[in-house]
Formats: C-alpha cells, sequence, structure tokens
C-alpha cells in the first residue's frame, strides 16, 4: 500500500455489471480504473484528459455483487503534457467486510486541446 495514495473512486457493484458467473465483469473494472486515471490527472489541472496508455492489468480476486470497490491512485511521474498515474483496486467483501485486493494498472493520461492536440500543462517532475 502507497502511503501518498488517494481515494479516488467508489463504487458499489450491481447485478446488472455481472457475467454469467455472478461475478463482475472485467472490463467494467477497466472502466472504473480509467476514470479513477483521469480523476487523478484532473488533479494536476483543469484539462481535458485522456487515457494514451494502460500497462497489463491481472485480476488478482473476483468481484461481487454488493462488494464497494476502492480505487486509490497516486502519481508516478509527471511531464509536460502527460501524467504517469497507479492505481490500486480494492473490493470491501459485502458479506464480510474483508478488503481484497483486486488489481493494480499504470497508465499515462495526456492532456489534450479540444481538438486531441497534445498540449503541455507542467513542468516534468517525479512526484
Amino acid at each position: 500500500m502507497n502511503p501518498t495514495r488517494s481515494l479516488s473512486l467508489r463504487v458499489a457493484t450491481l447485478p446488472r455489471d455481472t457475467n454469467h458467473y455472478g461475478t463482475i465483469f472485467g472490463g467494467v473494472i477497466l472502466s472504473y480504473i480509467d476514470q479513477a486515471g483521469f480523476i487523478e490527472a484532473r488533479r494536476h489541472g483543469a484539462h481535458r484528459w485522456v487515457t494514451a496508455a494502460l500497462d497489463r492489468v491481472e485480476f488478482k480476486s473476483p468481484v461481487h455483487v454488493g462488494d464497494v470497490v476502492n480505487f486509490y491512485t497516486h502519481t508516478v511521474k509527471t511531464g509536460t503534457k502527460s501524467v504517469t498515474v497507479q492505481v490500486e483496486v480494492e473490493a470491501e467483501r459485502f458479506t464480510t467486510g474483508e478488503c481484497v485486493s483486486v488489481t493494480s494498472a499504470t497508465m499515462v493520461m495526456v492532456s489534450v486541446d479540444a481538438k486531441g492536440t497534445p498540449i503541455p500543462f507542467a513542468t516534468p517532475s517525479t512526484v
């Protein structure tokens, strides 16, 4: 667990998000990872932010209907036009309250103008 991480998104899972095995679709979790990454990038400026890259995502634990899923983020690195964000995903079990690690991902978010052209937002640094 990273001590500088922030809770960026918290979601209660619903039956509409499940596959035929009764667990939450991986794609639903990926969508929330993307949203959490945007929220972290937005902390660096009120710009349009788009996802440029997302590394390998391996699911360690399933997410069940009724679980509350927490998406923690922190900035790994900033460039002049991009931010590298780490996202950690944990599920609070509906039945027990136990917290389990679901997955993690590193993603690159780019600030863009209205035409989608990357634009500078800050001086590069390592956070």
